[in-house]
């Protein structure tokens, strides 16, 4: 099982770096939109979907991703000008930081129509974000998933070592405090020494410091948040595209919630007084 998702990781990383770094903008906004539509045709399952009807709805997001960039390509650039991308950016944030604590405890079911709509909250953003954050340059979108990476890690080191407190047992029994509070250390340390490391000064080191504690907290609700949809599906995987990881919303989960609400943020600081 390892060998196997050691060996999917590094064919991953060999074909989305070289991407990240040398595709043209608008070829990146097309890969991230393939990669979205797969995201999509895996959200099916989480609905109960099976065969076309999952198919026709990857494509569709696929589709719509791509259809999005082509006809309004002023919306891959790092800005807030087209009204859609406010719209879709305050929705999510709107989703993540103000709704998904009262649905995680509320466990409430993702169906139908209602299921379609959450679904493009949750994918649409991402793939908004994924295209606009790399659009300051391939190191800033990296430096993102790292926050995210750090998190996984430490929550997993921190939980093995230390975890007793079940933090959502009835959704993820594997999660503890101990693994999120490790998270948050994780994340703060990081991010720090990358402050000092790039002469970073977008805010106070106060301030910097709650953000980081933000982004890991919507980091962990993200990845809460597909656990307890694919416990509701009665599936271990959102699939298994991906041999030795499952699919692709099992290795984006927390991006999904984290990247959507860092873009909005940096947009909202960077807009002129």
């Amino acid at each position: 099982m390892l060998r196997t998702r050691v060996i999917t990781a590094l064919v991953l990383v060999s074909l989305l770096l070289p991407a990240l770094f040398w595709l043209p903008q608008a070829g990146w906004s097309l890969l991230v939109a393939a990669f979205i539509g797969v995201a999509g045709w895996e959200w099916g399952a989480l609905l109960g979907w099976t065969g076309f009807r999952r198919i026709v709805l990857g494509l569709s997001v696929g589709l719509l991703c791509a259809g999005l960039g082509w006809f309004d390509p002023a919306a891959l650039e790092f800005t807030l000008t087209p009204t859609w991308v406010v719209v879709a950016y305050g929705c999510s944030a709107v989703l993540w930081l103000a709704l998904m604590p009262f649905w995680l405890r509320g466990k409430w079911a993702v169906k139908g129509g209602f299921g379609l709509l959450v679904g493009a909250v949750v994918l649409i953003p991402t793939w908004l974000a994924m295209v606009q954050l790399r659009a300051l340059g391939p190191l800033p979108l990296l430096g993102i998933f790292a926050v995210v990476w750090m998190a996984d890690i430490a929550a997993y080191f921190s939980g093995r070592a230390f975890g007793k407190h079940k933090l959502a047992p009835s959704i993820s029994p594997g999660k503890t405090w101990e693994g999120a509070i490790g998270a948050a250390v994780g994340v703060v340390i990081y991010g720090l020494v990358v402050r000092q490391g790039f002469a970073i000064e977008l805010m106070s080191v106060a301030l910097w410091g709650v953000a980081l504690l933000v982004v890991t907290a919507v980091s962990v609700i993200g990845d809460l948040f597909e656990s307890m949809l694919k416990r509701q599906a009665g599936i271990k995987d959102s699939s298994n595209i991906l041999p030795g990881h499952g699919g692709v919303l099992d290795r984006i989960d927390s991006l999904t919630s984290t990247l959507p609400v860092v873009a909005f943020l940096l947009l909202l600081m960077s807009r002129p007084a």
